[in-house]
Parts: C-alpha cells; sequence; structure tokens
C-alpha cells in the first residue's frame, strides 16, 4: 500500500525527515560521549546502541531527495536546479560556515570586525564545521541530477536493479572486505578498475541512495520483498552493534568501520527504515496529523544546519554527559539539543525572502 498524501504532500516523505532529524541528532549527541568513555564499559555499550540505530539518518535525507528530484516525471527546469536547489545549499553553506567560525571566535573572545572576513575565506577555502560536508555532497549530486534523471527515463525496473546491485558491490561490499579482511586480491582489483572512489568522489558515493529513494517511491514491493527488507534491516542493526562493539574492544578504542553510512549494514537499515515508513507508518489518513509533521518536516533542513550550535553550547557548559542512565540521558539530550534548534529553524523560515535559503 503506497503512502497517503494530504495536502498534496506524500506523509511518508514528511515524517522520514522528521524522523531523520531526530536521528542526526542521536548520532551527534551520543557519538562525541561514545569517545570519551573506556570500550566495553555498560555505558559505552548504551551509547554504542543508540548511535548504531540512528546511522540511517543521513542516507534518508539523501533518498528523500532523490524520491522526488530524480522523478522524471516532474518538471524539473535546469535554471529550477541550479537558482532553486543548488543555490540554497550553496548560501546555507556560505552563511552557516561562517556562522560557526563566528560562534567559536565569540566563545574564545577573539571575535573581531574582521572575523567576519576571516571566516568566510576559511569557509570557501573547504574548513567548515563538520557536519556541514552534507551540503557540499548535495551539490554534486544535484549537479548529477539532469544526467541521472535521462538516465531514470529510459531505464527498466531491470536495470535500476543492475544498478542498484553494482553500486551495493562495489560501494559498500567490496570496501569493508578491504577494511575487515586486508585482501591483496580485491585491493588489487579496486585499484586496477578504478572503484575506489568512495572518499574522493563523495557525490558518486552517495549516490545510490539518491537513486534508491527514487526506485523505492516509484515501483511497489511485493509482500516477500518487503519481509526480506525488514529482515535484512534487523540483521544489519544488530551487525552495527555487536560489530563495532568486537572491532573496538580489539583496537581498544572506538572503531567506527561499521558506522560508515557506505556499509551494507547501514544500508540494509536505511531501506528497511523508509519501506517502514512508506508501507506501515506512512499509510494514515488521519487530518490531525497533517499540520505539526509538515511544520516539522519544513522545518528539517534548518535544524540539521543549526543542531551543533546548541551542541557546542552543552559541551562548553559541561552538560553533555547527564548524571543519570546513558540510555536516557541521551533521548534527553537529543530533546534539549532539537527543541532549540526548531525554534530557531522556524524563525529563520520566517524571513522574507532569504529564509527558505537558510533554513
Amino acid at each position: 500500500m503506497a503512502g497517503k498524501r494530504e495536502g498534496g504532500r506524500l506523509v511518508y516523505a514528511d515524517l522520514l525527515r522528521v524522523a531523520a532529524m531526530l536521528a542526526v541528532i542521536v548520532i551527534h549527541v551520543s557519538g562525541g560521549w561514545l569517545e570519551s568513555l573506556p570500550v566495553g564499559t555498560a555505558d559505552w555499550q548504551a551509547l554504542n546502541v543508540w548511535n548504531s540505530l540512528t546511522r540511517w539518518a543521513v542516507p534518508i535525507f539523501v533518498m528523500c531527495s532523490g524520491m522526488f528530484l530524480l522523478d522524471p516525471k516532474r518538471a524539473l527546469p535546469l535554471p529550477t536546479l541550479i537558482f532553486h536547489h543548488f543555490l540554497r545549499l550553496v548560501t546555507a553553506l556560505l552563511f552557516w560556515g561562517v556562522a560557526y567560525h563566528l560562534l567559536y571566535a565569540l566563545l574564545d573572545g577573539t571575535l573581531r570586525l574582521q572575523s567576519i572576513s576571516q571566516a568566510l575565506y576559511a569557509v570557501v577555502l573547504g574548513n567548515t564545521e563538520t557536519h556541514l560536508w552534507f551540503l557540499t555532497m548535495l551539490m554534486g549530486l544535484y549537479l548529477l541530477t539532469p544526467l541521472l534523471r535521462a538516465f531514470l527515463r529510459g531505464a527498466s525496473r531491470g536495470d535500476l536493479h543492475w544498478f542498484l546491485l553494482l553500486y551495493f558491490l562495489l560501494m559498500m561490499v567490496l570496501p569493508l572486505v578491504l577494511r575487515l579482511r586486508g585482501s591483496q586480491t580485491a585491493a588489487y582489483y579496486a585499484d586496477h578498475l578504478y572503484l575506489n572512489f568512495t572518499l574522493s568522489n563523495p557525490p558518486l558515493a552517495f549516490v545510490g541512495y539518491y537513486v534508491a529513494g527514487y526506485y523505492l517511491k516509484t515501483y511497489t514491493l511485493g509482500r516477500v520483498a518487503e519481509w526480506l527488507i525488514y529482515l535484512l534491516g534487523i540483521a544489519g542493526a544488530v551487525a552495527t552493534v555487536g560489530g563495532t562493539s568486537l572491532l573496538s574492544a580489539r583496537a581498544g578504542s572506538l572503531d567506527m568501520t561499521f558506522y560508515s553510512y557506505l556499509t551494507p549494514n547501514i544500508c540494509a537499515m536505511s531501506v528497511a527504515v523508509f519501506v517502514l515508513f512508506r508501507y506501515v507508518l506512512g499509510v494514515s489518513d488521519e487530518p490531525s496529523r497533517k499540520g505539526w509533521v509538515s511544520a516539522m518536516s519544513g522545518c528539517g533542513f534548518g535544524v540539521y544546519l543549526s543542531h551543533v550550535i546548541f551542541l557546542i553550547l552543552l559541551r562548553r557548559f559541561g552538560m553533555t554527559a547527564l548524571p543519570i542512565p546513558t540510555a536516557v540521558a541521551v533521548p534527553l539530550l537529543t530533546l534539549m539539543v532539537f527543541l532549540p534548534s526548531f525554534a530557531l529553524s522556524w524563525l529563520l523560515n520566517r524571513l522574507p525572502v532569504v529564509g527558505r535559503y537558510l533554513a
């Protein structure tokens, strides 16, 4: 059963954005705390579970972009893509990149008038807050969008199966094998087939998720395929938690191999979450949900961009580790970060003209 539409909006797409918005905050709340604790302790394991079970957030954001921008049935003239979608990313990168530099200068007591030009220069050189990498990755995907739409316009479902299979094997399975086994044979073929572009070309690395979003929105899955995806998603979650715990215990510090978005386990989780929202959680046509889901979804971009401000402030005031059980502290800290981030995004969205470019 496909997701319902409310007021022209696809319900499950809005719900996915809201869920991913919260999940990415969980990742950042638990991640910084995780690195400061001894591996294997009860608190470390609790944080590992929280972080592992929300790693689907970024792939879901990418899939939500692909499900609409790649649909060849929806008009997307090149000027609209460049001056509407792409320009929004560029503006947001410059604004938030500078904002984070100025925030650090303010907290360090070094804020001066020339700090603005220095911050802008640093952003142009690529020196930005870590989570803003997502914007540059999306820029690359947007530039590839006209070519991908042309491919999808003529591609059959079988063609897409082949494309996604190659992506899965070459961008996820093979790199993980190289990392875990150090196989010289695999490394040889990867080098000579020029398949090692995961880190050097982020847009190409995430193109499979981008196309998968379109595929999962466009085509209906059978019951067997749906349940198989759920089982693989559960297996991916178990592999992420257990694999991270095992590798970290061996290394004596946090090993993030299984946390990578470009691994089979995170891919399985991401697809399962998307399918769950499309076929189970997003099918209700209850009118009362329309307002709050749409409002929260519309602020998702701004929440992603701004939430690190409040993480920085929590760290500055020593509130990143609360004196309560860790399993409870993570959602509480997530709420403490989400609420002001949502409020700031909501306010920025209401600025005339520039609001939509900033949040």
